[in-house]
């Protein structure tokens, strides 16, 4: 009677134990995927879907959709860097000598980006505005491309705008060594320290000048060297962060109007009130950071460089 007693207590524990694991089960599931959720929206944060998260949502388990929605700021930056260059090919490839339609706007666009970089540079600008002009026409179509249905503005991540800040960054190191020598730019970045007044100094005094200054040169080339890294960190966040406000006042404004839509039973694009805004703001986003960028190379340049200019102006 005993054992018998036992296997049906074994016999009812059995089940039971086997309803938790399969519970515990359930539970990691509904907590993973309710985790893969909150990422793919942004913790809550409204964003507009592209067609890679809407293909994502379709067809997850195919390796290719997953390795695009992983990368789909690298796939819109480069469709948008594709398509730049394909327009620039077929208007630049054979140039009439009266430019009409697509090329009249690539001139008059190159035109008034380079009179911009000599005003803020100076005549030495030119030499820059490949670069600043690449630059501006980068961001400003990847800040457009939002507006596109089944598009995302890439420069609304920090990875994007980061890469725009390094490169910035690399340039203009670049230059300034090119430029200076490795030898005078270190020089340059810790102050142009003048050691003649020591020298002359007699020899107690020489003693004590001498850690004076090389305190002072260290403390200097420490804070240049931090101002360096700085520039374009704020470079990076000022742009990232104004896109991405941006994109979330147009995902806003679309759920309201789809809200409205279903209350109304007639669809309502409150969005588009506010895309010549959302133009404005692309635009601006772009050339501030083109400004800054040639405020940081004219602050680099020599001072010889800085006084032809004022005597220009």
């Amino acid at each position: 009677m005993a054992e018998t007693t036992h296997e049906t207590e074994a016999a009812y524990e059995q089940p039971h134990v086997k309803v938790h694991i399969l519970n515990a089960e359930a539970v990691e599931e509904t907590r993973s995927a309710h985790e893969t959720a909150h990422d793919e929206h942004g913790g809550g944060i409204p964003e507009l879907s592209n067609a890679i998260t809407i293909l994502s949502a379709w067809k997850h388990e195919v390796p290719a959709v997953r390795f695009l929605h992983r990368w789909e700021n690298l796939v819109f930056s480069g469709t948008v860097a594709i398509g730049i260059a394909l327009v620039a090919w077929r208007f630049g490839r054979k140039p009439a000598l009266i430019p009409s339609g697509g090329q009249n706007f690539l001139e008059l666009l190159v035109e008034g980006i380079d009179n911009f970089v000599r005003q803020v540079i100076g005549p030495a600008g030119r030499e820059h505005t490949p670069f600043i002009g690449s630059l501006f026409i980068y961001i400003w179509m990847m800040n457009l491309s939002g507006l596109i249905p089944g598009f995302k503005s890439a420069t609304s991540v920090l990875n994007t705008t980061i890469g725009l800040a390094l490169a910035v960054f690399c340039y203009v190191q670049y230059f300034r060594v090119r430029s200076l020598g490795l030898g005078a730019y270190l020089h340059h970045l810790a102050g142009s320290p003048n050691f003649d007044d020591v020298k002359a100094a007699p020899l107690p005094l020489k003693l004590m000048l001498l850690p004076i200054k090389l305190f002072v040169m260290v403390v200097l080339f420490t804070l240049e060297l931090v101002g360096e890294f700085v520039k374009p960190i704020s470079l990076s966040l000022r742009l990232g962060f104004n896109v991405f406000a941006e994109d979330v006042l147009l995902a806003v404004l679309v759920g309201l109007g789809i809200a409205a839509g279903v209350a109304l039973h007639f669809p309502i694009p409150i969005q588009f009130f506010v895309v010549p805004l959302v133009l404005i703001f692309s635009t601006v986003q772009a050339l501030v950071f083109s400004l800054l960028t040639s405020v940081y190379i004219s602050l680099m340049l020599p001072h010889e460089d800085h006084a032809s200019h004022g005597e220009h102006h």
